[in-house]
């Protein structure tokens, strides 16, 4: 039993070193093609977030191909610069129109230099200070006053 076993072990053992080395005409393993990027971000549409998940980079033997990850980057990149330049050109159109809405067309004026709209109550005007003495309804109860006798 022990010789069969030992003589089953060398025919394995031999069909398998063939079948690798390629004891034939043609080589049994092929060489493989370096991983390609196959799924590129899209060209013709902006890049949604499906499309980031979706994305697979290809393997190298020491991480990424580093060019498809910069082509990657770099795409993502670019579109999010746009879309911030998009939002910041809606936001100005957005507090333009509110500016107009509001009777301020010119956003660096001052509150009090601006006209009054309908539905705003009307301010009270600044009073000029008198040269009297204030009167008693005018004090604070809580200030201390002055002695009549003393002025102080």
């Amino acid at each position: 039993m022990f010789w069969f076993l030992l003589l089953a072990m060398v025919v394995v053992v031999a069909a398998v070193t063939l079948a690798v080395v390629g004891g034939g005409k043609t080589a049994v393993l092929q060489d493989v093609a370096p991983e390609q990027l196959t799924d590129p971000l899209p060209a013709t549409r902006p890049v949604g977030r499906a499309d980031v998940e979706a994305l697979r980079l290809p393997v190298a033997a020491r991480g990424y191909r580093m060019a498809d990850v910069d082509d990657a980057l770099g795409r993502l990149g670019a579109e999010l610069a746009e879309r911030d330049a998009r939002i910041a050109e809606l936001e100005s159109a957005l507090a333009g129109a509110q500016a107009t809405r509001a009777g301020r067309p010119d956003l660096l004026k001052q509150p009090e230099d601006r006209p009054q709209a309908p539905w705003e109550a009307p301010e009270p005007s600044p009073q000029s200070p008198s040269p009297q003495s204030p009167s008693p309804a005018d004090e604070d109860p809580r200030a201390p006053r002055p002695d009549e006798e003393t002025g102080r």
